[in-house]
């Protein structure tokens, strides 16, 4: 039999807990919306709104525009042009519409694709593919003109967007490119003066905030927060763009037609000291920087050479100032010089010849040179190198530049302390040669070269450079005395003739040197240099080309002359600097005769036969 069921307790429910249960839970949960309602609209209102309201926002950086570069007429030579980068969020393509027969309908991608395509340059296949998925941001053109971009922005095509850039242009192309420098892709300065001015040329980013629908539209009346860029200060060069450009092509075309491997030429103004051209050969577009080979500096400021003979007016002027020569002082030149550890000889076999202390530098004798600058201790003769700019910068700043090199008399070798008197065994660079004869063109004084003329100013105004330091190093009569000499080398007399140009009197050198090469660590082949001032009665503008290791021929006064020649008449006419209407006073350049021996006056009376 089965036990007897067993009988459930049952407890009587206390209706009125559960009711005052459910309602303390009630008001609980209730509490904490409450609670967290305040916290939301009155505590933490302006954090959430704030939280809110960036989900709904889009910056874009405002990239501030470099400033202009141009050169003393105010023909730009760098600039900064605004471009568009185009994204997309390719969510948000599916939604376009556009009216097809009368009635807006959705077209989609396919839309897209058709109308975006001739605007961008790109194929439809390859369009399709940046505008299908699911990515919110991707970058399908970039260097997209502003007109072309208000173009596609008017289609009204969901999630296409653009980000403002900005693309550097240098409408010069290779005719200042490592004068000017250049920028990198991301904008940063790579060179030039691009890189001297950087801080004033950079400026300063931007930004903007836009409220964006859920399709990423931007919101016409929606909040915007816009704090506008800084675009760059202008910077006002010395350079004449016509001049650098005309020197720049002569140059290049000179050193080609000789098969040189580098040069420089420059046209600096005698007075002031201002840079009006510095060309550098080889050269580059700096529009394609990225597919340039090779060195990128400007070779005026940062290569060094051995000056060869254009250096012995130094030498000269040191010793009319020292006192220790006159310009009519009988010098005797024999074909071999026994000095130190070796025999000097000229650039050529000659007989003995009989100069003036003028003739020496007229007919750019390195023995005569001797001869006169062995009358100045070495201490005293490097002092003088150093007084006309050589072993240091110029003071122009540039990027790179090389202070040269003079080696100091206490250490240089027994036949160094020779060589350096006709610009052997010492190294410049072609602006401190440049300006060494800026310095006897100008009467004496040196004036520091200059290549910024104005700079923008934050009011907008152009505010002009400070002034170059100017220093008196020889009296006027030396330099004068130099000039006259420097007329007589380009004379039928002198070392060149073909720097002549018609209707102007010119004063000039040339230059021959042995060049030391880097790489292999011995000398190889030459440098041919002229430089030259004109007109020599005025001196207004003075002319230094130099070319590096020609391969046919290799004389200054063959390679370089004519290469001034067609530089200094494009900036005479320029520059609209009238011909000489002044006769040239005759220098004596050689003797009638041998001298007599006995004549204290006589340098080199060993040597008269």
């Amino acid at each position: 039999m089965r036990p007897p069921a067993r009988r459930r307790k049952h407890t009587p429910i206390n209706s009125r807990r559960r009711v005052r249960a459910i309602l303390v839970m009630t008001v609980v949960v209730f509490s904490l919306f409450a609670g967290q309602l305040v916290r939301i609209q009155g505590l933490d209102a302006a954090a959430v709104a704030a939280e809110a309201l960036d989900q709904r926002n889009r910056t874009e950086v405002l990239p501030a525009l470099r400033g202009q570069i141009v050169d003393s007429e105010g023909v730009i030579l760098a600039q900064s042009i605004e471009r568009r980068i185009v994204t997309v969020d390719q969510t948000a393509v599916p939604e376009y519409k556009r009216r097809v027969d009368g009635v807006r309908t959705t077209v989609g991608v396919d839309g897209a694709v058709q109308d975006l395509a001739p605007l961008l340059g790109m194929s439809q296949s390859k369009l399709r593919q940046e505008l299908t998925g699911t990515a919110r941001y991707r970058i399908i053109a970039k260097n997209v003109s502003v007109p072309t971009w208000r173009r596609i922005s008017a289609l009204g095509i969901p999630g296409i967007y653009s980000e403002r850039t900005a693309e550097r242009d240098y409408p010069q192309s290779t005719t200042a490119a490592s004068l000017v420098g250049w920028t990198y892709a991301d904008g940063t300065a790579g060179g030039g003066v691009e890189l001297m001015l950087d801080e004033v040329l950079q400026g300063t980013n931007g930004s903007a905030k836009y409220e964006t629908s859920p399709n990423g539209r931007i919101i016409p009346s929606g909040r915007q927060v816009v704090e506008p860029a800084r675009n760059g200060r202008k910077v006002e060069l010395t350079i004449n763009s016509a001049i650098q450009w005309y020197a720049q092509n002569a140059l290049a075309q000179g050193i080609k037609r000789v098969g040189g491997q580098s040069g420089t030429a420059l046209v600096q103004h005698a007075r002031t000291g201002e840079l009006l051209a510095v060309a550098s050969y080889p050269s580059y577009d700096p529009n394609r920087i990225g597919s340039v080979k090779g060195s990128l500096d400007n070779l005026a400021f940062s290569q060094i050479i051995e000056p060869g003979s254009t250096n012995k007016i130094i030498t000269m002027a040191a010793a009319l100032q020292e006192g220790v020569v006159t310009p009519d002082q009988p010098v005797v030149v024999p074909n071999r010089l026994p000095r130190a550890d070796q025999r000097f000889k000229d650039s050529s076999d000659h007989p003995t010849l009989f100069l003036t202390a003028g003739g020496v530098l007229s007919k750019s004798s390195n023995i005569g040179t001797i001869l006169i600058g062995e009358r100045m201790e070495p201490e005293v003769l490097e002092g003088w190198f150093r007084k006309f700019g050589m072993g240091s910068k110029t003071g122009v700043e540039f990027p790179n530049e090389s202070p040269g090199l003079v080696t100091k008399a206490d250490r240089m070798s027994g036949s160094q302390r020779y060589t350096v008197m006709y610009g052997q065994g010492m190294s410049v660079t072609s602006v401190q040669s440049s300006s060494a004869f800026q310095t006897i063109a100008n009467g004496g004084v040196r004036v520091q070269p200059t290549l910024i003329k104005a700079v923008e100013g934050e009011d907008g105004v152009m505010v002009p450079a400070e002034k170059p330091k100017r220093t008196r190093v020889v009296d006027e009569r030396v330099a004068d005395q130099v000039m006259q000499m420097l007329e007589g080398a380009v004379s039928d007399q002198g070392s060149t003739t073909l720097a002549q140009i018609p209707g102007y009197r010119i004063a000039g050198k040339t230059g021959t040197a042995e060049r030391y090469d880097d790489r292999l660590g011995r000398y190889s082949g030459k440098t041919a240099s002229f430089i030259g001032m004109v007109p020599a009665d005025d001196p207004q503008i003075v002319v230094t080309v130099i070319v590096e290791k020609p391969s046919i021929l290799f004389y200054g006064g063959l390679i370089a002359a004519p290469i001034f020649k067609d530089i200094a008449t494009f900036s005479l006419a320029e520059l609209g600097i009238p011909p000489t209407d002044v006769e040239a006073e005759p220098m004596q350049i050689t003797l009638d005769g041998p001298p007599a021996k006995d004549d204290p006056r006589v340098l080199g009376a060993e040597y008269i036969p």
